[in-house]
């Protein structure tokens, strides 16, 4: 079993990634000192299906006394009133200062029961089991938790790192096609600002199977765990490097009603835009470029922008971004595959030009 420890002095904790880890999850939240707690399992409808009977047999087996939260699948409960729905709902199954909130999902379950586990009792210890690639590779480190509004996407939120994330690669095959495909994007990031060599190991898998290596997911989580682990409340512009494609992307993200686009598909085109932008001011290599689009376009992620969102739209909403530090304009770009860096060369224009770039097919 592949283990990445995520060290943060008091708040560390382990990230243990192994097919079949689901069923075992009881023992090792017994084993993290969180045992014997009522236990608050949050997850959507889809997932639930597929997964809770497993974890909950696994939770009762160790001793704990769960209670299954279930609510609608997509960014549209990613919200406060959910949060707030949550929260009553665990009040009225008894929970208190002593419970467990455990996140079973994607992104979405992760960021909103994070999220509640921050809020509830004034905090509560958080367990991530996450089952898409964009949680088991992002998300489910680092300690962010938030919700949306309409001006925006997580602008609501706060740090709150799991004790415990549990990661089964054997969740991803209930997963729909275009959901698994869309998680890629965030590896294909890791592997742009850190690993450039993870590039071919990403481009030997096959992007219609269901099969990741949980060595490959466990070296994605290690590039997040020493970036936050240098820079864990994103005051130093080295975790902001993860924002790499996500700055457009999250506008685009925002300028359209929520689920209309996943994540991922947004940052395969904010990742677009960064590039166009990294070959303008930092003189990255168009066959570098050209590897990382080609990559994209494997696993079925858009390169185009629908003409239908319209650029001051997008404009208006990454203005609102919180990688927007005092009205400046922070971008991350690349210099070459594995080399990143914070920059405040882009200009507005800079983002129209990008925005407008991603309305062409690419050669």
């Amino acid at each position: 079993m592949s283990c990445v420890h995520v060290n943060l002095a008091e708040r560390s904790y382990d990230v243990w990634v192994e097919p079949g880890l689901l069923g075992r999850a009881g023992a090792l939240i017994d084993q993290a000192g969180l045992g014997g707690r009522r236990t608050a399992v949050i997850s959507d409808e889809r997932v639930a299906g597929f997964h809770s009977e497993a974890l909950l047999g696994s939770l009762v087996a160790a001793g704990c006394r769960p209670s299954l939260h279930v609510i609608a699948a997509g960014e549209v409960s990613k919200t406060m009133a959910q949060a707030e729905i949550l929260c009553r709902d665990m009040i009225c199954a008894g929970h208190d200062r002593h419970s467990l909130v455990v996140a079973l999902g994607g992104g979405v379950v992760g960021d909103l029961a994070g999220f509640v586990a921050a809020i509830f009792c004034r905090g509560i210890p958080l367990v991530q089991i996450p089952t898409t690639i964009v949680a088991q590779v992002d998300s489910s480190v680092g300690g962010k938790t938030g919700v949306n509004v309409a001006e925006g996407k997580n602008l609501l939120g706060c740090f709150h790192q799991p004790h415990l994330v549990l990661v089964d690669p054997q969740t991803l095959r209930t997963l729909p096609q275009r959901e698994f495909c869309e998680g890629f994007a965030e590896a294909i990031k890791h592997a742009a600002i850190r690993d450039a060599a993870m590039l071919a190991e990403l481009a030997a898998l096959d992007p219609d199977g269901r099969e990741v290596p949980a060595e490959l997911i466990a070296r994605n989580i290690a590039i997040k765990a020493r970036i936050v682990e240098a820079d864990e409340h994103e005051t130093r512009d080295i975790r902001a490097l993860l924002n790499f494609g996500h700055t457009i992307g999250h506008g685009i993200e925002a300028a359209i009603p929520y689920g209309q686009m996943l994540h991922g598909e947004a940052i395969a085109l904010g990742l677009r835009a960064a590039l166009f932008l990294s070959q303008r001011h930092c003189q990255l290599a168009p066959a570098a470029s050209r590897t990382l689009l080609d990559l994209l376009q494997k696993y079925h992620l858009p390169l185009v922008l629908d003409a239908a969102i319209a650029t001051p739209t997008i404009i208006e909403k990454l203005a609102r971004d919180k990688k927007f530090a005092a009205g400046n304009i922070r971008f991350v770009l690349l210099d070459a595959p594995g080399h990143a860096h914070v920059s405040e060369v882009v200009t507005l224009a800079d983002l129209r030009d990008a925005i407008e770039h991603l309305r062409e097919v690419p050669e």
